[in-house]
């Protein structure tokens, strides 16, 4: 047997795990409802006119506030039972989903929506990374990368499972204020059944356990601790560099996805299977779903034959040429595409880049390190929907934009294959393939 195949057995077959994995899936298929229906609403409906920059600060509104507070979600991670906090972020989330329901059925937009918002997707995160402290309590170490692995590609795949859901029962319910309030109330039911499950751990299964409680942290702690983080990223350059051009992929990122969302709702028309509107979005989350899944199979593999660093090239350069060969003819065929093979390059440098960080960073600083990430993730994220919003036409359409978006993957690329190569010339990565003899192995 495989030593993938092994690791993949050996968590499977513990029923902690498959309850924690459950408690996730449920979650986020519902995550993929509400999110659904609330992103229906801001763009898709008819009755709204939304312009690129109200949804760019929609999606500033949503990301940024918990991309600043999040590294603190730790610290009550450590100090409240983690099952606990499972069970009440999902008793917490159908409490909000109705009064947004009731507000998008009443067609407001106001800051009270917003907040509320806010708090059910912020109460997301926290209820993620809460699942992340936990799986060290449901996986032996030597299988918590197959653990980890499995566990966020099913959340993602279940994900878009529910806003393929969302779009169905939008189908049904009409494509207007109340047809987006009803979708978005169908979330309640998953996240009573998430905290339904979560109930099954016992209150201090999850931890924290007694060797954290002793190591937890203070506020002031965590602030001085980011600090320390990225100055230990600026001494292992190898993963500063993936890092800051992973960066830079979100925010050309974030310059496509809200041109895709503008054609998707201004310019493109239905055409037989290829739809435009909530359905066309839809089939482009599939799209980007597929181009995922390629990049989790073939990755691995990538990484061993090529070396982390010149896949991180390879698919930072084809995202340039894919953009101007699948881009520029601004058909939805070519655009599905384009965001299929977009999505695989983004995964694929996602990982790299998880891997890595986790490979070169000292074991003391992980915790630290993520944590960058995670701000640097969303916030050069929402400065690609910034850009987008203010360069591009209400249609999405733009030449100019799209030579722009694949000049700067050309260059991206262009500067990680230089910074990688003088720093791994004299600082190779673990990750490295050995070679003996002139051969890899």
């Amino acid at each position: 047997m495989s030593p993938s195949g092994h690791h993949l057995r050996a968590i499977v077959g513990r029923g902690d795990f498959r309850r924690l994995l459950g408690t996730r899936l449920t979650s986020q298929f519902s995550d993929g409802i509400f999110q659904a229906g609330l992103a229906g609403s801001v763009l898709f409906n008819p009755d709204r006119q939304t312009d690129p920059l109200a949804v760019a600060l929609g999606f500033a509104v949503l990301l940024l506030p918990y991309s600043l507070v999040g590294p603190f979600a730790g610290v009550l991670l450590d100090r409240w039972s983690r099952r606990n906090v499972l069970v009440v972020a999902n008793l917490v989330r159908p409490a909000l989903v109705p009064l947004v329901a009731v507000m998008v059925w009443q067609g407001r937009e106001d800051g009270l929506f917003m907040l509320l918002a806010l708090i059910a997707i912020g109460v997301n995160r926290f209820f993620l990374s809460g699942l992340s402290a936990s799986l060290r309590h449901v996986s032996e170490v030597e299988h918590l990368a197959t653990a980890n692995s499995l566990s966020t590609t099913a959340g993602s795949v279940v994900f878009s499972l529910g806003i393929g859901a969302a779009v169905g029962i939008q189908t049904l319910a009409g494509a207007d204020n109340h047809g987006y309030a009803i979708v978005s109330l169908f979330s309640v039911v998953g996240y009573l059944l998430s905290s339904a499950l979560a109930t099954g751990f016992a209150r201090g299964q999850l931890g924290p356990d007694a060797a954290e409680l002793t190591t937890r942290s203070t506020v002031a702690d965590v602030a001085r601790g980011l600090v320390l983080g990225c100055r230990h990223l600026l001494e292992r350059r190898g993963a500063g560099e993936v890092l800051l051009a992973t960066a830079a992929h979100r925010l050309l990122f974030g310059v496509l996805l809200i041109a895709t969302l503008l054609l998707f709702r201004n310019y493109f028309t239905s055409d037989g299977f290829f739809r435009a509107g909530a359905a066309g979005l839809g089939q482009t989350i599939a799209a980007s779903a597929a181009g995922a899944f390629i990049a989790a199979a073939i990755t691995p593999w990538a990484i061993r034959t090529l070396t982390p660093r010149i896949w991180v090239t390879v698919l930072l350069a084809a995202a340039a040429v894919v953009e101007i060969l699948l881009g520029a003819p601004y058909t939805i065929p070519a655009l599905l595409g384009a965001v299929l093979l977009v999505g695989l390059a983004a995964q694929g440098v996602k990982i790299v880049a998880d891997t890595t960080l986790q490979a070169e960073c000292d074991d003391e600083f992980q915790g630290r390190v993520f944590s960058v990430y995670d701000m640097l993730f969303n916030v050069s994220l929402v400065i690609g929907l910034m850009i987008g919003a203010v360069t591009l036409p209400d249609t999405g359409k733009s030449y100019a934009v799209l030579a722009a978006v694949s000049v700067g993957y050309a260059a991206v690329a262009a500067w990680y294959a230089w910074a990688s190569a003088r720093w791994h010339h004299g600082h190779p990565s673990p990750l490295e393939p050995v070679h003996t003899g002139g051969a890899a192995r």
